[in-house]
């Protein structure tokens, strides 16, 4: 637990909230280090059948707090946090983000408010993103003189065409709810969002752990790539999959339509 975020996990499902309302969930220091730390304690919970990630008060996150553009904020430990993390593909200011691409279940972003900068990219680090109609949402580091730096280039491909990221990047334009769902940036547009998200991970919960953490690793390790690897993939997947106990487990309980006993994934 942290004062920057909370963490609870209920019937295998993880709720993270970004605990800063006060600031819109503005990302400091803390908040990176949090983030990262309850991140990876979930990625390595072999219970957590699924994840919603979401922002006390108004924002889910208005992106970085300026603090960190000056004074001990970014020269501290600067050129360390820039290198890759043990373990890790992403570096310190990568993983807020990349983080949610790490943990092998399926992770649902609930979005309100300022979704900006920073704030997007843990976003798009999720892999479903459920938003309500007040959002405002940007790719807004150009205002700040810099790039977007915190993994984006991992998550807008799978989204958008290139030009249409480069126009958001270059022009730091806000989008509505709509605007955001029309360029494929968010999900769904939900009256409830949060509410919808809990519904969606109790079915995901209550669904095979070995099928699920292999569903999201199939997309993402094939979405881009030829034929071969994709289909070698699903068959090598599926053979996997098919050899666990809790594969028999969602036939018996789809025949006998009762509730399954899923045992925790190793996959």
């Amino acid at each position: 637990m942290s004062d920057r975020v909370n963490f609870d996990i209920k019937d295998n499902v993880a709720e993270v909230r970004l605990n800063r309302a006060e600031k819109h969930n503005a990302l400091d220091h803390k908040m990176f280090e949090a983030i990262i730390r309850i991140g990876d304690q979930i990625a390595h919970d072999d219970s957590i059948r699924a994840v919603i990630l979401h922002g006390a008060g108004e924002s889910f996150c208005a992106g970085i707090d300026l603090s960190m553009f000056a004074g001990e904020g970014m020269a501290s430990d600067f050129l360390k946090r820039m290198k890759r993390r043990e373990g890790s593909l992403a570096n310190y200011y990568q993983s807020a983000a990349y983080i949610w691409r790490e943990i092998p279940v399926p992770v649902i972003a609930v979005l309100q408010g300022a979704v900006y900068g920073g704030g997007l990219q843990i976003a798009l680090g999720a892999d479903i993103r459920y938003a309500a109609e007040d959002i405002k949402l940007s790719i807004m580091e150009i205002k700040w003189g810099i790039i977007p730096d915190m993994a984006l280039t991992t998550s807008l491909p799978y989204l958008m065409s290139v030009d249409k990221a480069i126009e958001l990047a270059v022009t730091a334009d806000i989008l509505n709810a709509s605007e955001a769902l029309d360029k494929g940036l968010i999900t769904a547009i939900k009256g409830r969002p949060l509410k919808q998200a809990r519904v969606l991970a109790k079915g995901i919960a209550n669904r095979s752990p070995d099928a699920i953490r292999s569903i999201k690793r199939l997309f993402y390790e094939t979405w881009h790539k030829n034929d071969e690897v994709s289909l070698a993939l699903e068959a090598k997947l599926q053979m996997q999959v098919m050899a666990g106990e809790n594969q028999m487990e969602a036939v018996k309980s789809s025949l006998s339509k009762t509730k399954p006993n899923f045992s925790n994934s190793k996959l």
